[in-house]
C-alpha cells in the first residue's frame, strides 16, 4: 500500500492538481486578505524606521563634523593663546632680567663711588696725619735749632702755613 500511495503522489492526477490549485488559491486569498496588509505595513514601517535612522545618523554625522571643526578651531585658538602667553612671559622675564642687571650695575657704581670717596677720605686723613707729623718734626727740629721763645702753638701755625704753601701732590 505504501507503494500505491507513493506511486499516486508521483504520477500527476487531474483531480489532485485541481484540489492543489484550489488550496493554493485559498491560501493566496487568505494571505492577501489577512497577511499581505500586515506584512506590507510592517515592511513599510520598517522602511520608514530605517530611513529615519539613516536621517538621524546623517544629522549626527553632520553635527559630529561641526563639533570636530569647532574643536579644531578652539584648539588652534588655544595654541595661539598659549604661544602669546609664552611670548609675553619670555618678554617679561627678559625685562625683569634687564631691570635686575641695571639695578646691579647701579649698586656696583654706588659701591665704586663709595669706595672712591672712602679712599679719598683715607688719603686726606693720611695726608693730614703726615702734615701733623711733619709739623711736629719740623717744630721739634726748629726748636732744637733756634732755641727761641716761640710757644708751641705759634710754631705749629708757622709750620702749617709753610706746608700749605708747598705744592700739593
Amino acid at each position: 500500500m505504501t507503494e500505491v500511495i507513493a506511486q499516486s503522489l508521483v504520477q500527476p492526477d487531474v483531480g489532485l492538481i485541481f484540489w492543489k490549485s484550489i488550496a493554493f488559491l485559498i491560501f493566496l486569498f487568505l494571505l492577501y486578505r489577512y497577511g499581505w496588509g500586515p506584512i506590507t505595513e510592517a515592511m513599510e514601517s520598517r522602511e520608514e524606521e530605517i530611513e529615519s535612522s539613516i536621517q538621524r545618523a546623517e544629522e549626527a554625522l553632520a553635527e559630529a563634523k561641526e563639533i570636530q571643526s569647532e574643536n579644531k578651531k578652539a584648539r588652534r585658538e588655544a595654541e595661539r593663546e598659549a604661544q602669546r602667553i609664552l611670548r609675553e612671559a619670555r618678554e617679561s622675564a627678559e625685562e625683569l632680567r634687564e631691570e635686575e642687571m641695571a639695578k646691579t650695575r647701579d649698586r656696583i657704581q654706588q659701591m665704586q663711588e663709595q669706595a672712591q670717596a672712602e679712599i679719598e677720605r683715607e688719603k686726606q686723613a693720611a695726608l693730614q696725619e703726615l702734615r701733623d707729623e711733619v709739623a711736629d718734626l719740623a717744630i721739634e727740629a726748629a726748636s732744637k735749632v733756634v732755641q727761641d721763645d716761640l710757644d708751641g702753638e705759634r710754631q705749629r701755625k708757622l709750620v702749617n702755613d709753610f706746608i700749605d704753601d708747598l705744592p700739593k701732590n
